[in-house]
C-alpha cells in the first residue's frame, strides 16, 4: 500500500503531454516574430518603405506595397510598424532625420567662413544624395510638391535647425563686410539648395538630354560651387 502512493502523486501527464506543444509553439515564433535578425529585418522593411515613397509618393504606398518590395507579408508589417502612420514616422526618425542631422554637423567648422560654409553645405548634400539615392525624389515629391507629407517636417523640425542657422550664418558675415550686399541671406539658402536638389532630383533627365551620362555628383558640386563663390565675392556687379 505504502509503495502504491508514490505512484498516485507522481508528476501530472498535462505538463509533459503539453511540451509538444510548446514546442510546436516556439517553432512557429520565429516566422511570426523574428528575433535573431529582427534589427536588420526592420531595417530592411523600412528601406523598402522609403523606396516606395520615393518612386510612388507615400500617400500612394500601401503596407502590401512596402511588404511587396520587402518579400514579406503585410503581417509582418503590421506587427514591427502597426500602421501606416507609424511606418511614415520611422522612415523620418530613423532614415531622414540622420541625413538631415549628417549635413547639419558638416557645418559645425565653418565657424563664420562663408566660403566654407557653403562648401560644406553643397558637400554635405552631394554626398547625402550618394549615399541615399532616395532623397532628391523624396524631397521633391513629398516636401516641395504642394500636399507633400513631409512638409511640415521640414518646416517645424528642419528649419530651426538647419535654413535658419545657415541664414544666421550669412547675415553675421554681411554685417561684418564678408558677404556681397548685394545678396539676401535668405536667397543665398534657397539657392544652395536649388542649385543642389533640382540637377540631383532630376539627373535622369539631363544627363540623358545633353549626353551627360559621365557627370556626377562631383561634377555638379565642382560647378555649383564656382557658380556661388563667384557670386559671394564682394563688389561683384
Amino acid at each position: 500500500m505504502g509503495k502504491d502512493k508514490p505512484n498516485t502523486t507522481s508528476a501530472p501527464e498535462p505538463p509533459s503531454a503539453a511540451k509538444p506543444a510548446t514546442k510546436a509553439a516556439r517553432k512557429r515564433t520565429p516566422g511570426r516574430r523574428p528575433t535573431a535578425d529582427a534589427a536588420d529585418l526592420r531595417g530592411q522593411l523600412l528601406d523598402a518603405a522609403v523606396a516606395c515613397f520615393a518612386e510612388r509618393g507615400i500617400a500612394a504606398s500601401s503596407l502590401r506595397d512596402i511588404a511587396r518590395r520587402a518579400g514579406v507579408t503585410p503581417a509582418l508589417v503590421h506587427y514591427y510598424f502597426g500602421d501606416k502612420t507609424q511606418l511614415q514616422q520611422a522612415m523620418v526618425e530613423e532614415r531622414l532625420w540622420p541625413v538631415i542631422s549628417g549635413v547639419l554637423a558638416g557645418l559645425q567648422d565653418a565657424k563664420g567662413d562663408v566660403g566654407a560654409l557653403v562648401t560644406a553645405f553643397v558637400g554635405g548634400l552631394v554626398k547625402a544624395v550618394a549615399q541615399h539615392p532616395w532623397l532628391p525624389t523624396l524631397w521633391v515629391r513629398e516636401i516641395l510638391c504642394e500636399g507633400g507629407a513631409l512638409r511640415e517636417v521640414l518646416i517645424s523640425r528642419v528649419g530651426p535647425l538647419l535654413p535658419r542657422v545657415v541664414v544666421e550664418h550669412f547675415s553675421m558675415a554681411q554685417q561684418a563686410g564678408r558677404l556681397n550686399p548685394q545678396l539676401d541671406p535668405r536667397l543665398m539658402m534657397v539657392s544652395m539648395v536649388g542649385l543642389t536638389m533640382f540637377p540631383l532630383a532630376s539627373a535622369p533627365i539631363w544627363q540623358q538630354l545633353f549626353g551627360m551620362e559621365e557627370l556626377d555628383g562631383a561634377a555638379l558640386q565642382q560647378h555649383t560651387l564656382a557658380l556661388l563663390m563667384r557670386g559671394l565675392e564682394l563688389g561683384n556687379d
